[in-house]
């Protein structure tokens, strides 16, 4: 097993973001692993699939233990060729990305590959939603991809699809874009430079739960998109069904490549001070992953 670990997970640890969960509370939103039991009546999945899945309600459900319970409509097969550290950066970080530019208005922007693909920006390109961003734009058709990214990712980004790099102490561009993806708000200001390059009747897919939405909005036509990155509420539960049906594929094909991986040492022991990096935003273009059977 292997479990991913999230900037979402150290919020919550240092500013009780999920107050209504029980304590002690074991995080841990991404996971990937082997089937060792099934429920009653579960049909589908047999003991030995190779699977990964998102938990967000943490105590038994938690990624951060050896052994752990997920709802069969949750979680998605993952081919022989991908291991489980890399299944373990997708969760969490493709849903967030995948509901805001792929699932239907007026949740997100409705994109697929029949779309007229048209210019796109990614704002934070080398972050893990980031990374998954410029891969379903590539697959829906954008034959133009523009990431606002430090210039030390440029070739691996190109790898995935972005035809161009803007480095994060440039300016972004000078001409409006019909859709500016946000993957990255940890940045005080980075919601608007987003909006001011997007253009009339744009739409702003973010990662972003509750973004504001500027005064003119309405008056402009331009549309955001906030996420909650579950797909066990609604609106997002049948956009759910769908994308796990399908991540397999995605996965198969090499459509969506995962993150590259930093495996963080001693198993579970490890995740404390591995999750401290979050605070000085030291986690750079990988996913730090956890194998909880190598903990000490």
């Amino acid at each position: 097993m292997a479990t991913g670990l999230n900037m979402v997970d150290r919020f919550v640890q240092a500013h009780d973001l999920l107050p209504n969960m029980k304590y002690p509370l074991v995080l841990g939103f991404d996971a990937a692993g082997s089937v060792e039991g099934l429920g009653e009546g579960v049909q589908g999945y047999t003991k030995g699939d190779r699977v990964c899945f998102l938990s967000d309600e943490g105590g038994m459900y938690g990624g951060f233990q050896q052994y752990t319970i997920i709802a069969v409509n949750h979680l998605a097969k993952i081919p022989s060729n991908i291991s489980y550290a890399e299944a373990a950066s997708l969760p969490l970080t493709f849903c967030t990305t995948a509901i805001p530019l792929m699932a239907s208005n007026p949740i997100g922007a409705g994109l697929n590959p029949t779309f007229d693909p048209k210019s796109a920006l990614v704002i934070g390109g080398s972050t893990s939603v980031g990374q998954y961003a410029i891969q379903l734009l590539k697959y829906v058709g954008y034959s133009e991809i523009i990431t606002y990214a430090s210039d030390k990712h440029s070739e691996y980004l190109k790898s995935l699809g972005a035809t161009h790099i803007i480095d994060r102490t440039d300016k972004v561009t000078s001409s409006p874009i019909k859709l500016v993806h946000v993957a990255f708000i940890q940045a005080p200001d980075v919601m608007e430079i987003g909006y001011a390059c997007l253009a009339h009747g744009g739409q702003m897919p973010t990662a972003h739960p509750h973004p504001t939405k500027p005064e003119d909005a309405d008056a402009t036509g331009r549309k955001i998109y906030g996420v909650y990155a579950s797909t066990k509420i609604e609106p997002n539960i049948e956009f759910g069904k769908v994308m796990w049906k399908n991540l397999y594929k995605l996965l198969e094909e090499g459509v969506i490549k995962p993150n590259r991986v930093e495996n963080v040492p001693n198993g579970l022991s490890g995740i404390t001070d591995a999750l401290l990096r979050f605070d000085g935003l030291s986690v750079s273009g990988v996913k730090l992953v956890v194998n909880p059977q190598e903990t000490l």
